[in-house]
């Protein structure tokens, strides 16, 4: 006897949710031995993402290079990595001391970092640099010091890498840049500009190096929100009542890419070598349609909202 035409749709689904987890165990598997024997670079290794990528990248056996400007962080990073860890499977990481507000420095880092295995399979450019202020209100200096952290830092690295990347004909360049790469809004004049200085750069140099077997890699997502997630009422309170719609609504404002997610997708990147990645919820999606099809819409709206600054706060 056949199912129930009415049981071919739940049944669809369930195989589908089914096929996708297998997909994604695989992928996961296939991640740590894709990794393996790998030189990477992880900038800014002791942030919330930099530490989270410097995690799954050791447990996959791959030679890490681990750049910060702090020695203490990094030496502390370095013993929780090595502390548990399985010399036989994975490598000790080595440590360079990396400040990007010092773009005459990344020269000296680069051959530093070159020098440590004598080339780069993947460079993961991660450090930031985040403002909020009316545009009047910043100076040229301060103006200076986060495009040299935001651009000419990750781009100064990554043209000191590329030499020996083109004379071995491989390699891999990941960007973790900002949505705001490609969407601004109001009160973040100097981040944006930066962060879009870099999408170009990075989006020409992917056009440049293509002939030469590198991949070049941008990712641009939401804030990072590396708060704990609320802990659920206790079993004895009443489960109070609540509007499902303004809840799923204001979930979608609140909540950014938490650092765990953004280091997965790190390695997957780096593993399926895709150009480009996305990581918001829907607004800001959105947004970044809007902004291409109905400019005008959205001006209006960003204008509306710096009367009520929360409203382009919760955008992005």
């Amino acid at each position: 006897m056949g199912l129930p035409s009415v049981m071919v749709l739940p049944m669809l689904v369930v195989v589908a949710a089914g096929v996708y987890y297998i997909y994604n165990q695989v992928m996961t598997f296939m991640s740590k031995s894709l990794v393996r024997n790998k030189v990477v670079v992880i900038t800014d290794a002791v942030s919330g993402v930099g530490t989270e990528c410097a995690q799954l990248f050791h447990k996959g056996g791959a030679r890490l290079i681990l750049c910060g400007s702090s020695w203490d962080k990094l030496e502390s990073l370095y013993d929780s990595l090595t502390k548990e860890a399985d010399p036989r499977e994975t490598f000790a990481p080595k440590l360079v001391i990396l400040d990007f507000s010092d773009v005459d420095g990344v020269e000296d880092v680069a051959a530093e970092v070159m020098d440590c295995y004598g080339c780069v399979d993947v460079l993961i450019c991660n450090s930031s640099m985040k403002l909020k202020a009316p545009v009047q209100s910043i100076s040229l200096e301060v103006d200076r010091n986060i495009m040299d952290i935001n651009y000419f830092g990750p781009s100064s690295l990554a043209k000191g890498v590329l030499p020996s990347m083109m004379s071995r004909r491989c390699g891999h360049i990941i960007l973790v840049n900002s949505i705001q790469g490609r969407l601004a809004v109001p009160f973040r004049s100097s981040f944006a500009a930066s962060k879009h200085a870099a999408q170009a750069f990075f989006d020409c140099l992917r056009a440049e190096v293509e002939e030469y077997g590198i991949s070049v890699s941008t990712i641009s997502h939401t804030f990072i929100n590396a708060s704990a997630p609320p802990a659920p009422p206790p079993e004895t309170d009443p489960a109070p009542k609540t509007n499902v719609l303004a809840e799923f609504i204001a979930g979608q404002l609140t909540h950014g890419v938490r650092p765990s997610v953004l280091a997965n997708e790190i390695v997957q990147t780096v593993n399926r070598k895709r150009k480009e990645v996305l990581l918001a919820h829907p607004i800001p999606l959105v947004a970044l349609y809007l902004r291409s099809l109905l400019p005008p819409v959205l001006f209006a709206v960003l204008a509306a909202g710096v009367k009520d600054s929360a409203l382009a706060e919760q955008l992005l």
